[in-house]
């Protein structure tokens, strides 16, 4: 018993991405691999955003001095 036939690529829809939404030319398009488009596209980073507490934490860290400015 065979599972569902695999889904390939939404070629289209990565060429919208890829040449309206980065502004990349064909060539450039095509000449890079699923993993940087990807990468470029900012798939996968797998990071969550920032929160408050985390910044609090920062600042308290790292403080602006007015003697740098």
């Amino acid at each position: 018993m065979a599972g569902p036939e695999p889904q390939g690529f939404d070629w289209p829809a990565l060429m919208r991405a890829g040449m309206r939404g980065l502004g990349l030319k064909p060539w450039e398009f095509w000449a890079l691999t699923p993993a940087e488009l990807q990468m470029l596209l900012g798939e996968g980073s797998g990071g969550r955003p920032l929160g408050r507490q985390r910044l609090d934490a920062l600042m308290a860290a790292f403080p602006d001095r007015s003697d740098e400015i």
